[in-house]
């Protein structure tokens, strides 16, 4: 976690989303957000003004642009990147494809290749399977990123969410944020300082578990958590 920033007061994530990038070089690298963040506006920041590319998820929120995508004719894909995974309890294979759409008029500043990504997901106690298709759109082509690069850009961005280590799944899980009474003025904002402040120090003290990281730092409250900030 390297920054943040609060919403405003009857506005949405949208609004706080150039603020966020403003402090950063982002030159050649590749932005990606939730499917909130898929809209002229921001397509068009983040490549005109941070020359940055952008990988944006497409949902049910652009109901035109996700109908669109889902009718073009992935069967024609030459090209089909899989990839498969086994962990957190489930086995899980992926396939990714890619088509070149600059040939239509979305509307979206840049937009060079749609992106079409499946995954299939089976328990490995119950069996149970599940199956997920989700679409994309990226200013980068062909010859930028094929299928299988494109597939590892959308693990990285389901990561932010999904993977326990994560700020995000910490701070919700570990230390219940959802849960908190601090919800006026700039308490909450203060505490996820301090909870990101707790995480981003047990890191580098090298420790793989917060929760692990958090219990033994309290059998000694008033040392050990000087120690690992490195305050006398």
């Amino acid at each position: 976690m390297i920054s943040q920033l609060p919403v405003p007061d009857k506005t949405t994530e949208v609004t706080a989303f150039a603020a966020l990038l403003s402090p950063f070089d982002l030159t050649g690298t590749v932005v990606t957000a939730d499917a909130l963040h898929t809209t002229r506006e921001q397509t068009r920041h983040i490549v005109t003004d941070k020359q940055a590319h952008y990988f944006l998820v497409v949902k049910a929120n652009q109901p035109t642009l996700h109908a669109v995508l889902r009718n073009l004719p992935w069967s024609r894909c030459r090209e089909v990147a899989y990839d498969r995974t086994c962990g957190h309890g489930r086995r899980e294979t992926r396939s990714a494809r890619a088509l070149t759409i600059t040939d239509l008029d979305l509307g979206f500043p840049f937009a060079v290749q749609a992106v079409k990504i499946l995954r299939h997901r089976t328990g490995c106690k119950t069996g149970r399977t599940t199956r997920q298709t989700i679409y994309a759109i990226t200013d980068l082509d062909s010859r930028q990123a094929r299928p299988a690069a494109l597939g590892e850009i959308a693990r990285s961005q389901w990561g932010i969410e999904a993977v326990s280590g994560d700020p995000h799944h910490v701070r919700d899980v570990t230390f219940s944020e959802d849960a908190s009474k601090v919800r006026t003025r700039h308490g909450p904002a203060n505490m996820a300082t301090f909870r990101n402040l707790a995480i981003n120090t047990l890191r580098t003290a090298g420790y793989t578990s917060i929760a692990a990281g958090l219990r033994e730092t309290s059998y000694e409250p008033f040392t050990r958590p000087l120690d690992l900030l490195k305050l006398p």
